[in-house]
């Protein structure tokens, strides 16, 4: 049975493993490594299967410049190969998203696939003038889940990760 989990210490292991083996060149398993390291107010899940890892999603603080506006950026978020097109990721951003509403962020972005995100609410996020730090992203792959409105700058700005993901960009 599937079941959805706060990430904890003894999972850092399996998790490296999943991202290892879920994307090539291990940019992300390294990322993940740095931002448990570097960052205190991350949000992780993992999804446990017979006691196995099987999937795994993270989520940072980010913020738009200029603002002080902070919502959370989900990355990466990642399924072990032999487990993918089972809903896994999907119970993991449900999951994820549904916690952060519950908590009271204003908003999530994502960096991801434009026909996968959007099932989940997430729409483009230069409908809110939100612009990705990173030239050359392609409009319909940056994309938000607005909560709260409000919380948003009116004129939009640029939406800041944090420095860890500059190497695995």
């Amino acid at each position: 049975m599937l079941e959805i989990r706060r990430e904890e210490a003894q999972h850092g292991d399996a998790v490296r493993h999943l991202n290892l083996a879920a994307f090539d060149g291990g940019s992300e398993a390294t990322l993940v490594d740095r931002l448990r390291a570097s960052c205190t107010d991350y949000l992780a899940w993992v999804a446990v299967e017979d006691d196995a890892v099987v999937g795994h999603i993270l989520f940072t603080p980010v913020t738009v410049d200029g603002s002080g506006a902070v919502g959370m950026g989900l990355a990466p978020m990642a399924v072990l190969p032999s487990q993918q097109r089972k809903g896994i990721g999907s119970l993991l951003v449900r999951h994820g998203l549904g916690h952060l509403r519950q908590s009271g962020c204003p908003f999530v972005v994502v960096l991801g696939h434009p026909e996968y995100y959007p099932r989940f609410g997430f729409e483009l996020a230069s409908k809110h003038r939100l612009l990705c730090q990173w030239e050359g992203v392609p409009d319909e792959a940056f994309m938000v889940v607005v909560t709260d409105g409000s919380a948003l700058p009116e004129a939009g700005g640029t939406v800041r990760y944090r420095r860890e993901f500059e190497d695995a960009v």
